[in-house]
């Protein structure tokens, strides 16, 4: 939103962590939400991943205040084309009021202060058209349990290319960017146990046949432009 009446919510208890520039309300939505929460309390935003970087009108610097002050829990990149308004890919920042600990519900709970769990959903999900794309079950169960066990601290363990937990030095040496893929690294790529000696020789062989294949379908395309007096 660009205009959210802004200039008449210059001077608002809601922002504690800044005031939100005029034109753009993503940091106006997310300390309203927190401002709101109870003292134990959580809440889930979904934003625009511009959210997770951008520095224009002092948001890098209002997102800074918001990690030291350990108001984000965990940060969640999702995939593009999840939405029928729109195919950007968005994310969903976790918030939290208190990270210290303590119960919640049935679920006893881990101190995470000075931590933020970042998740890189990107590859997750599958298209069900040309245009739309939907997580299954299995893919949002995948998230929420790994959210869980992080946050309870039970069976939790960082994942190349999918989890992280990231301590705020590691943060700060991000310029406070909070796009989960700086974070989880590449995807850990098995081993398919080839001998080195044995791969080369074979790859070497394949590209060798796929340029003889390119150089021979140049000489017939030549031929049938020349043929149809398009001769070089």
């Amino acid at each position: 939103m660009s205009d959210w009446s802004g200039k008449v919510l210059r001077e608002d208890a809601r922002w504690r962590f800044g005031v939100p520039p005029l034109g753009n309300a993503n940091f106006a939505w997310l300390q309203h939400i927190f401002h709101h929460l109870t003292p134990d309390g959580y809440a889930a935003v979904i934003l625009a991943n511009g959210s997770m970087s951008s520095n224009s009108g002092g948001e890098g610097e209002i997102r800074k205040a918001m990690v030291e002050g350990d108001a984000v829990d965990c940060m969640i990149a999702l995939p593009g084309q999840l939405y029928f308004g729109t195919q950007i890919p968005v994310c969903v920042w976790i918030l939290a009021k208190d990270k210290s600990g303590g119960k919640r519900g049935e679920r006893k709970l881990l101190d995470r202060c000075g931590e933020v769990l970042f998740l890189d959903a990107r590859k997750l999900g599958h298209m069900v058209n040309r245009t739309q794309k939907n997580l299954a079950s299995e893919d949002i169960a995948r998230l929420a349990d790994t959210y869980h066990a992080w946050r309870e601290g039970r069976d939790y363990e960082d994942v190349s290319g999918f989890c992280k937990s990231a301590g705020l030095e590691e943060i700060r040496a991000h310029g406070h960017v909070l796009t989960p893929g700086r974070y989880v690294g590449a995807e850990d790529v098995e081993d398919d146990d080839e001998p080195f000696e044995e791969k080369m020789p074979r790859l070497a062989t394949a590209l060798r046949e796929r340029f003889a294949k390119r150089a021979e379908l140049e000489k017939q395309v030549n031929a049938n432009l020349e043929g149809m007096g398009y001769g070089g």
